[in-house]
């Protein structure tokens, strides 16, 4: 079996190309997906996380207010640290339970989608890393279109996050993103024969 480490910086396209490489039959593990369950009412980190973080924490909704939980990371790197130590071992503990699974199911490739995999060291747990890229206006335009979201938002998140030039300076392959879908899909079919 195969593990490729899948990354990017927010608004790059990591989402789309993940689903391309579904419909490529590759195995895809969302970690972000992993951390939202995780932070859900009855989730494995919520009481965690409730408890050291109590300003996000909505006692009356039972619920975690995320929005508030990021603005009280992205300020502080030391309560960003700590965040981590709690997410990050339910991480990684649920991509090897993926890739186990998957390997029980004669899948021949697995794609963990990281967004920090190279600032986790998570790179070194795969054995290939793909880093999707696309020009600053396009990302910039992405990004602003979700909902909530604003230039001193979007400028914070850049700041918190390695600059995706070095992620593509340490990634096995580059996927280009913004050229079209058809491009981007063109060039996985490409990675994923060279690699297989």
């Amino acid at each position: 079996m195969i593990v490729i480490g899948l990354t990017g910086s927010i608004g790059m396209g990591k989402t789309t190309t993940a689903t391309m490489l579904k419909k490529l039959n590759c195995a895809v593990h969302d970690s972000d997906q992993v951390v939202r369950k995780a932070l859900n009412p009855y989730g494995d980190a919520f009481e965690e996380v409730a408890l050291t973080f109590p300003k996000c924490w909505d006692k009356k909704k039972h619920i975690i207010k995320r929005d508030v939980l990021a603005e009280i990371i992205f300020n502080d790197a030391g309560k960003k640290q700590i965040l981590e130590n709690i997410l990050h071992p339910l991480t990684v503990a649920s991509q090897y339970k993926f890739i186990r699974t998957q390997q029980r199911l004669g899948i021949k490739i697995v794609v963990l989608d990281i967004p920090l995999l190279f600032e986790t060291g998570a790179d070194k747990r795969v054995d290939y890393t793909i880093c999707v890229d696309a020009p600053y206006e396009t990302q910039k335009r992405r990004v602003l279109a979700r909902p909530n979201m604003t230039e001193i938002k979007f400028k914070a998140i850049l700041d918190a996050q390695m600059p995706n030039a070095q992620k593509c300076a340490l990634a096995d392959f580059i996927v280009p993103t913004g050229m079209g879908m058809a491009y981007s899909y063109a060039i996985l079919k490409k990675i994923l024969a060279s690699i297989k």
